[in-house]
């Protein structure tokens, strides 16, 4: 499905042979009907570009026998799922579900643990190829990146629509792997257009027809508003976006503070932020050799606030904010266990990653006894976008104020001056960082 104007007359597409021509059923050059038509379509520049179930989808390329059949990754036993291929999702499988209740819903389904050095080399080469087209590629995690294409068109003598959709049949021929892309004026829209026709998706959102699109959607679809702050909304009375677009600026800033101002410029598809390559550091983390080997969920935690205090220390030093957490594990026979998750709003604060650790070590904490502990940040976003007030829940907003207000006082009088009280509880090894 492709977002349309009826106001404007439309350009098309072919995603097959890439001949670009005036609307129409079928590419009168191939005579497929993979078209993507939209009146703007020859005039944007920002894409998101999104794999489609990535983690299955490689371990389906690497093992032809689960072509056909329901596929979840995830740890078997008392883990959750990271990700399911489109048929397990027929099912109602979805990612960050319980395993227990995954196999309920899907009993057919093949369980894979995640192999997350095989999906980094992927995933690195999806980015290689996203940045032979432009350098202004800002990957958000290991599967998905804004591009700016802006000024390309003379190099590769095509528009940015016509270099993404050769970019995905490349990728999907060379690679495996199937990719959705949204096409937009601004990274918001281009985040929201790349979600909604997946998988194999190509969608549009031009400033003619953002509007209206957004009138037609839950307030859930804002990114940073997830089903708390919806649920929030909703006793305000607010649950589309369309009321969001009849309300003026000052009423949602006097009701929602900066929380306020976001709701009113995105409801409207107002988004200023550039697409901003990474680069130098790529992770800030931190890890404990530990004394004698712990299993106990309470004594690993323990250690977490250490490190988390520590890698929010470095983000701030070398003002990083990212979007990704991950815990590292190490058990007693050496093997390494990593658990990722990626925030909406990218984080620099100690609180955070305490908070997203602890809940990725919970279901590990399963009797296996771990040698080494670690948490890192990657992911990195611009710092503009960090850990914006929270609607749902002001306390988390009061932490986040009390760690910047701590972080003064240090500043002025020296890290010895103030401590949360969990701090108190000191490691018997200094740890180490990395990055």
């Amino acid at each position: 499905m492709t977002a349309t104007s009826a106001q404007h007359p439309l350009t098309s597409l072919c995603r097959t042979c890439f001949h670009i021509f005036n609307t129409g059923k079928f590419c009168p050059q191939c005579n497929r009907p993979r078209i993507i038509s939209h009146p703007e379509l020859l005039n944007l520049s920002i894409a998101h570009m999104d794999c489609d179930a990535f983690y299955a989808a490689v371990e389906k390329r690497d093992n032809p026998e689960y072509a056909s059949r329901p596929v979840i990754i995830g740890g078997e036993k008392r883990g959750v799922v990271s990700t399911a291929c489109y048929i397990a999702r027929m099912s109602g499988v979805r990612s960050a579900m319980p395993m227990y209740k995954a196999k309920k819903l899907c009993p057919d389904a093949v369980i894979v643990r995640p192999n997350m050095k095989r999906y980094q080399e992927v995933g690195l080469a999806i980015h290689n190829k996203m940045r032979a087209l432009t350098p202004l590629v800002e990957p958000l995690s290991i599967d998905e990146a804004f591009l700016d294409l802006s000024g390309t068109e003379a190099l590769h003598q095509a528009p940015p629509a016509a270099q993404l959709a050769k970019l995905a049949a490349e990728i999907e021929a060379d690679l495996g792997i199937t990719i959705s892309i949204g096409l937009a004026p601004n990274k918001f829209l281009a985040k929201l257009s790349s979600d909604m026709n997946k998988p194999r998706g190509f969608t549009v959102i031009g400033k003619s027809d953002a509007h209206t699109i957004l009138a037609s959607l839950p307030i859930t679809r804002i990114y940073g508003i997830g089903a708390k702050s919806a649920k929030s909304l909703a006793k305000d009375g607010l649950s589309q976006i369309s009321q969001l677009q009849e309300m003026d600026e000052t009423s949602l800033i006097r009701r929602y503070g900066e929380t306020g101002q976001k709701l009113f410029k995105l409801s409207r598809g107002i988004d200023n932020r550039k697409v901003q390559p990474n680069s130098g550091v790529k992770s800030v983390s931190s890890e404990r050799t530990l004394a004698q080997d712990l299993a106990d969920f309470d004594a690993l935690q323990d250690k977490l606030w250490g490190l988390s205090e520590t890698v929010s220390t470095d983000l701030k030093r070398k003002e990083l904010a990212g979007a990704t957490i991950t815990l590292k594990l190490k058990t007693s026979m050496h093997r390494i266990i990593t658990r990722s998750r990626t925030l909406e709003v990218p984080t620099q604060l100690s609180e955070t990653l305490f908070e997203i650790s602890s809940d990725l070590l919970q279901p590990l904490t399963d009797g296996t006894p771990y040698r080494l502990i670690g948490v890192g940040v990657s992911g990195f976003r611009p710092l503009s976008e960090a850990d914006q007030p929270d609607l749902i829940e002001p306390s988390r907003t009061q932490r986040a104020n009390a760690e910047r207000a701590m972080d003064a006082l240090k500043g002025k009088y020296g890290k010895a001056a103030i401590s949360k009280g969990r701090g108190f509880k000191t490691a018997k090894t200094a740890p180490n960082k990395k990055q």
